[in-house]
């Protein structure tokens, strides 16, 4: 039986009549938005989570800032890719099932093709330096991006001193001192256990007044226990386990019993078991990842491993996406009988596949405990004390992939990249310019740059 939810026709004020509540977006228009992010989500976490936030809680307001940190959050807490989790979650919250399968796979399906004609391009014919200009461009405005939506999280979160100092030592204890993300979560969570009952008003920030303006304006979430889908229940957490293992066995079962090339069915396994075990984000995997496919089954070599790294961090899609570089290198090297594409092509599809899988099954599973308890109070103040300790991790991100561009390994100081960041840093946080239009102008500037000095 269909069930109608009040939401997709609700056009009601808030409690002071002040300004209506946008109307929900249909199917349709959340497929065109999550394609077009799949094409525009450049620069790792940080640049995908700051683009997420602008395009869905400043511009089109289908989810609150509320419900985008407490999403975000639980995705900081899971193993695997955050951005293209939370992506899942946000869909998830908007359109069901249906929704979150879209927005995860389209997060990174023109990442796949993409990076499929670039790896193929690498291994047939080395780099391409027009190539490698573009996304220099692309770069800068990212970190642009990124400094913005640190900025307009921050204001939104620090509500006040003591969150200010939580994100300033998370911030420390993970860019100075390396503190496993993880810890820094737990810690962060306790404070705000402690805080609840110490200080509550200061601490219950979530919650407070000021933030409660969530659900003005925006987009309304279901929440009848009765027929909406963000409420638990252990019949629909069996069959999801259940068919989640299905989807898994299937396919490991074929590369096994099928293809004789034992690559593919050792990449199922390792790829596996890396999406379950590694925690803290795609910067905590990548180190596993290398080491496994470099040193423990050499699909590649150490070179190749950073050259890797460079396209997935310059194309669109997670970075965690260099899994399929190593994937296609795997089945480029080892594919017997096979030609190289062919070999590299079942590689890439192999090893995506199984490293986001099981990214589905964390938020179908999860999402629903997390909107179930989102209005605890004591739960309100330790999410509270972790979202201002994400914004730290948040801004360590920031400063990773600003060194990384600005100063390059190998190279002096990126200048031409300062100028453009800078350029576009002020587009967007004076001028109100759309990021589409920043992202490809820069892209644009990269490529005529190179013409010039080339």
């Amino acid at each position: 039986m269909k069930v109608e939810t009040v939401e997709e026709n609700l056009k009601v004020e808030n409690e002071e009549g002040e300004q209506p509540t946008t109307p929900h977006p249909s199917f349709g228009e959340a497929f065109k938005f999550w394609l077009k992010l799949g094409f525009i989500s450049f620069g790792g976490p940080a640049g995908q989570i700051s683009i997420m936030h602008h395009e869905l809680v400043d511009q089109k307001k289908w989810v609150s800032n509320e419900r985008f940190l407490n999403a975000l959050n639980y995705c900081m807490l899971l193993p695997g890719p955050e951005a293209q989790q939370l992506a899942v979650y946000i869909g998830w919250l908007l359109h069901r099932l249906p929704g979150g399968i879209v927005a995860g796979a389209l997060f990174v399906i023109p990442s796949i093709f993409i990076l499929f004609v670039l790896s193929y391009v690498y291994a047939a014919y080395g780099t391409i330096p027009w190539v490698a200009s573009v996304f220099n461009g692309l770069k800068a405005a990212i970190m642009a991006i990124v400094v913005a939506a640190v900025i307009k999280i921050g204001k939104k979160a620090l509500k006040n001193g003591i969150m200010v100092v939580i994100a300033a030592l998370s911030f420390i204890a993970i860019f100075i001192l390396k503190v496993p993300f993880p810890l820094i979560v737990l810690g962060a969570g306790l404070i705000g256990l402690a805080g609840h009952y110490a200080l509550p008003a200061k601490f219950d920030v979530i919650r407070g007044k000021d933030a409660r303006e969530f659900d003005a304006g925006y987009v309304p979430i279901c929440e009848d226990p009765e027929v909406c889908h963000i409420n638990p229940s252990a019949r629909r957490n069996l069959l999801l386990v259940a068919v989640f293992f299905l989807l898994w066995l299937a396919p490991v079962v074929a590369l096994y019993a099928i293809l004789p090339q034992r690559v593919f069915y050792t990449e199922a396994l390792f790829f596996t078991k890396a999406a379950f075990l590694t925690f803290g984000g795609a910067y905590a995997v990548l180190a596993y990842i290398a080491q496994a496919g470099v040193e423990q089954y050499a699909w590649l070599t150490g070179p190749q491993m950073i050259d890797g790294l460079g396209l997935a961090e310059t194309t669109p899609g997670p970075l965690i996406m260099v899994v399929q570089f190593v994937g296609f290198m795997a089945g480029w090297n080892y594919a017997a009988g096979w030609s190289p594409i062919l070999g590299g092509l079942m590689g890439s599809l192999v090893a995506t596949y199984f490293t986001f899988l099981p990214c589905f099954l964390f938020i179908f599973l999860g999402g629903p405990y997390i909107e179930k308890f989102r209005d605890n109070a004591t739960l309100s103040a330790a999410l509270s004390s972790i979202t201002a300790a994400v914004v730290g991790v948040i801004l360590n991100l920031a400063v990773w992939f600003g060194l990384q561009v600005l100063i390059p390994a190998g190279g002096g100081f990126n200048w031409f990249a300062a100028v453009i960041g800078l350029a576009a840093f002020i587009a967007i946080q004076w001028f109100k310019v759309g990021i589409m239009t920043v992202i490809f102008a820069a892209g644009a500037i990269g490529f005529i740059w190179h013409q010039l000095l080339f």
